[in-house]
């Protein structure tokens, strides 16, 4: 039969709630005690208060159009960086010592060994970052939170905390920025150093290789055309020369021949030789303005020797006729003074052989000349020969200089626009830290959460009553309905007799009942008082 009790009958929901209702006192009274206990002992923790500051990183007051930045940290290297700078142990130290922090020993401090100060108020202080909206993984602003015992501690610690932050940020970004324009003018410094070196060998080099640089080419080339065409304007004036001479003598062996002879008509023989020679030239004329225009050297030069054939045929008719008018039959090439003509007057056989002498010195200027210009243009030619190698010499020895000069050019680029950043950063309108929202009073405190230990109270009390309810509805094992026996009995029961009490027993019921909700309901009202007073207050 025990057997069968032990087995039992399943129980629905109703039964579940008649023993919660039976048990009602010993769920309620440890629920309450329990939370009591846990929520009174939530007051002997110790209390922080936590400021917070919200600081953003302000862009630049003037365009990156004109003014670069030297100094490229993002948000989150630059608040590490000045965090460890904060945070450091002379900057706290110093706090510390200001506001008298951590004077008062802890109340822990009897189970624990004292922190140092610094580390203490480094735990207190928490840097969060904030993402920016709709830039994922980009971060523009920060908090900073500080906890203390007080809320006004708490505020002013905070307010010193962020000021350092502040003014560190701007301390950093000023000196790295002068630190990068210091570097780069030491930079700038050894490219102009390599750069001049560089300039003094080329110079050097284009000073032994004057006359032969690639640059120097075109006029070169124009010079030794130049040269080739005076080489043959000479030589042909050479020639010219040559055939006057040959003229020349042959004119005065003609004159030389008639004062032998003394008895031919040596008038008619002279202008018919001087009249064959101008025609002889005019012929020549004719045919050069066929090819050249009347400013060429050679029709200008073909002029003047016609020119002075028709004055030398104008004086010879001159003196031809002067000696026909004296009576005189000796012809006018004859400069013999005993035969009757004045001493001193040139006669045609002095202009031939002064004629004659003259155009031997021009031959001979005209040779040296030719031979100058050979050696010239014999230099020039040189000259040509050697511009390939010296360009490629030249483009050897350059390829340095245009590395170094590129180099300092895009040096004193950077330079200026570092420095011009530094004035940037010097006059506070680059980028810096900004305080959006200044650190606040805080109302409630920010630890221990008592809300959430008065919740962790309760469900502890609700598990405790309902644990040990279980365990008095375990092993009271009692008959309370009549399904109860259904299974145990082999009988069915017939007949059931319901409970009998007397109206005072009622009244006593009642009155107990009354007494039962009032307590339940002022066991609630101060769980839910209390409950609200930690939520709003901490």
């Amino acid at each position: 039969m025990s057997n069968k009790a032990d087995e039992g009958v399943p129980r629905g929901w109703e039964e579940y709630l008649a023993v919660v209702v039976r048990r009602r006192w010993w769920i309620v009274l440890p629920l309450f005690l329990t939370w009591l206990a846990v929520w009174g002992g939530s007051w002997f923790l110790p209390t922080t208060y936590t400021s917070d500051a919200l600081v953003s990183a302000e862009q630049e007051k003037v365009s990156d159009l004109y003014v670069m930045e030297n100094v490229n940290v993002n948000l989150q290297n630059r608040l590490q960086s000045t965090t460890q700078k904060v945070l450091s142990y002379a900057s706290l130290r110093e706090i510390i010592n200001h506001f008298k922090l951590y004077e008062t020993p802890s109340r822990m401090t009897g189970f624990f060994k004292p922190k140092d100060p610094v580390d203490q108020m480094r735990g207190d202080i928490k840097i969060e970052l904030v993402g920016a909206p709709g830039y994922r993984g980009e971060f523009f602003t920060f908090k900073i939170h500080y906890s203390a015992d007080t809320p006004e501690l708490a505020q002013q610690v905070n307010t010193e905390l962020t000021s350092l932050f502040i003014n560190e940020n701007v301390r950093a970004q000023r000196q790295l920025s002068e630190n990068t324009t210091a570097f780069l003018d030491g930079e700038l410094a050894d490219a102009r150093t390599k750069m001049e070196e560089q300039e003094a060998e080329v110079s050097a080099f284009k000073a032994k290789h004057v006359g032969n640089l690639p640059g120097q080419l075109q006029s070169n080339v124009q010079i030794l055309a130049g040269l080739q065409a005076e080489m043959a304007s000479t030589q042909h004036a050479l020639d010219t020369s040559k055939q006057q001479k040959i003229y020349l003598e042959s004119l005065l062996q003609q004159y030389q021949s008639a004062q032998a002879s003394m008895g031919g008509d040596s008038d008619a023989i002279s202008t018919q030789t001087i009249d064959k020679e101008l025609q002889d030239l005019r012929l020549q004329l004719q045919n050069l303005r066929t090819r050249y225009t009347d400013g060429h050297p050679d029709i200008v030069a073909l002029e003047d020797k016609i020119a002075k054939t028709e004055a030398l045929r104008k004086k010879n008719d001159a003196e031809i006729a002067s000696n026909q008018q004296a009576g005189k039959s000796k012809t006018p090439v004859d400069f013999s003074a005993a035969e009757g003509v004045q001493r001193g007057t040139p006669t045609a056989v002095m202009q031939l052989q002064s004629q004659l002498k003259a155009n031997q010195l021009e031959i001979q200027n005209e040779q040296q000349h030719a031979k100058d210009l050979e050696a010239q243009t014999s230099a020039y030619q040189a000259r040509l020969n050697l511009t390939p190698e010296t360009e490629q010499e030249l483009t050897v020895v350059s390829r340095g200089y245009d590395e170094a000069k590129f180099n300092y050019n895009s040096l004193l680029q950077k330079q200026t626009q570092s420095q011009l950043a530094t004035s940037l950063g010097q006059q506070q309108q680059g980028q810096q830290f900004h305080v959006v929202d200044p650190p606040k009073l805080p109302d409630k405190p920010s630890a221990p959460n008592r809300f959430l230990i008065s919740l962790v109270g309760l469900a502890m009390g609700a598990v405790f009553g309902l644990s040990i309810a279980t365990i008095l509805e375990l092993t009271d094992v009692r008959f309370r309905q009549e399904k109860d026996l259904e299974g145990i009995l082999p009988a069915r029961m017939l007949v059931g007799i319901p409970r009998l009490s007397t109206p005072k027993e009622d009244h006593s019921r009642l009155i107990v009942r009354y007494i039962e909700f009032g307590a339940v309901t002022i066991v609630a009202l101060l769980v839910f008082t209390g409950n609200l007073y930690v939520y709003y207050n901490g």
